[in-house]
């Protein structure tokens, strides 16, 4: 008789929280405050930190989800090349307005999980913030704004526009989260991955430090020229 050993892989990956704090109802995994505001030079999507020669740029995940699932999957296998680098930014998860509302939180947790991981190996990590519609950064349906549990408060965060404010609806859901988002957190530096257009920003230009950074398809686009 021939006996088939299934494996099932434990899609939950408790390793990533072994020793983690949790925030919230929902129990999100805590990234910690850095002992010290460090702001990349550079950021270098996850696709291509093999064109990376000194390593100085933070690593960031502003990608379609597929192109980073392994950094969700094999965190521990990808630690030793994510390690050499300045920073990482923790995955940015989609959490799109029509998706449900518990794949939503499902990914604010694996942002969080991952980023408590990659911190508690000593890898400086800046907590990436994503937000979908009100349900995640008000207190519509829950009583906590998910959109923002697990991230220190008066620290160093990290989002991005490109390919999400397209729309004029895009833009008003992208204001009304980022409004959200400093009242919550009263972060000290936000770093920008994409543009950052008046209509969106002009107003919190005083609320804290924001620091922009081009999208890599432009850089791409500028070097060619």
């Amino acid at each position: 008789m021939i006996i088939i050993k299934h494996i099932i892989d434990d899609g939950f990956n408790a390793e990533l929280v072994s020793n983690a704090f949790f925030d919230g109802h929902l129990e999100i995994p805590i990234i910690e405050k850095p002992q010290e505001i460090i702001i990349p030079t550079a950021l270098i999507p996850f696709t291509q930190m093999k064109r990376s020669d000194t390593k100085a740029e933070a690593v960031h995940f502003y990608e379609h989800d597929k192109r980073f699932s392994d950094v969700l999957t094999c965190t521990k296998e990808l630690l030793p090349e994510l390690s050499k680098f300045k920073a990482v930014i923790s995955p940015d998860c989609s959490l799109y307005r029509d998706m449900p509302l518990c794949l939503q939180i499902a990914n604010t947790y694996m942002n969080r999980a991952v980023g408590h991981y990659l911190q508690s190996q000593g890898i400086y990590v800046i907590p990436n913030i994503r937000w979908g519609d009100e349900r995640s950064f008000t207190t519509i349906e829950l009583p906590e704004k998910f959109a923002f549990l697990g991230a220190p408060k008066n620290s160093i965060v990290s989002i991005g526009t490109y390919g999400c404010i397209k729309s004029r609806e895009n833009k008003n859901y992208f204001r009304k989260g980022l409004s959200a988002m400093l009242d919550e957190l009263t972060p000290e530096v936000v770093l920008v991955y994409g543009g950052m257009p008046e209509c969106i920003f002009g107003e919190f230009r005083d609320r804290t430090h924001f620091v922009n950074y081009p999208d890599w398809t432009s850089t791409k686009r500028r070097r060619a020229v």
